[in-house]
């Protein structure tokens, strides 16, 4: 999908840009595919705010995605594709032969007429979904389950996607995007081909009031702040602090490793800052 731009009648509408929705074919949503959707603001169930500047932002329904693509050896056609408020991919509405209908995330290169399975013995095709121990090495693959039968947890995002480096003892090797080089066991089920809407990163916000539609609210540096709201607060005139950069709790950021889960770290062969 393309890229597309305004007249700059006002100074917000020069920089303004968005994504060209003249390749989907529906604008209105499968109704028994979607689900209420609900904003938190950045609240948890004891309404303390735990994600700082969320709040607002347009009314979205949520769409039913299959993640698990567990109806197995049914062919289904593509009658559909359609945009999801909630993702920066585009979703595929697939119908099965039995009549059922299901949302997946559309891949690159597949369009309305084109059919998909999932199933062991199906082709390398974009859309088709197959455990990672039926896929060649080399093949870029999206959709990626973390566990056998858990549903897809990686590569879900627009122009996403991982290669499948070889196997070994069981698991499959995935260069992620990052650049990070995982193992996941070979078991797990992947789709083949590259997550579509591959223009998604070129888009330009071009003004405040549209972050604001995403329920993104504004965000303010520590040193704009009071000393009893942040400890880079206060100070006469502009400065830096004095001090280490931190968060508003005091604890060390900008360069502190955050990553505390030593039992996967089995799983990771290089990390995503070892790039080569």
């Amino acid at each position: 999908m393309a890229v597309s731009s305004f007249k700059p009648i006002t100074p917000a509408r020069r920089q303004y840009t968005q994504a060209d929705f003249s390749a989907l074919s529906k604008k209105k949503p499968e109704k028994r595919l979607l689900d209420k959707g609900s904003n938190s603001g950045g609240r948890n169930c004891y309404g303390r705010i735990t994600t700082r500047f969320r709040g607002g932002g347009h009314k979205r329904r949520y769409r039913k995605i299959d993640f698990r693509r567990d109806k197995r050896e049914i062919t289904g056609t593509v009658t559909a594709l359609e945009y999801d408020p909630n993702r920066s991919a585009r979703l595929a509405l697939i119908t099965y032969v039995d009549g059922e209908k299901r949302y997946i995330l559309a891949p690159d290169g597949l369009s309305v007429g084109k059919q998909v399975v999932a199933s062991e013995g199906a082709d390398i095709q974009i859309g088709n979904a197959l455990p990672l121990n039926k896929i060649p090495a080399g093949t870029n693959v999206h959709n990626i389950e973390i566990r056998p039968g858990s549903g897809a947890k990686l590569v879900r995002s627009a122009g996403g996607m991982a290669q499948l480096v070889g196997f070994d003892k069981g698991y499959a090797q995935l260069r992620l995007p990052s650049g990070e080089i995982r193992i996941v066991p070979e078991k797990c089920w992947a789709v083949v081909g590259q997550v579509g809407n591959l223009e998604h990163e070129n888009i330009i916000i071009g003004k405040a009031g549209r972050s604001r539609w995403l329920g993104r609210r504004p965000h303010n540096r520590g040193v704009t702040m009071n000393p009893v709201d942040h400890p880079h607060g206060g100070g006469e005139g502009r400065t830096s602090g004095g001090r280490h950069p931190v968060t508003p709790w005091g604890k060390n950021c900008k360069g502190k490793k955050t990553r505390n889960n030593k039992r996967t770290n089995r799983f990771i062969l290089r990390s995503r800052k070892r790039r080569k």
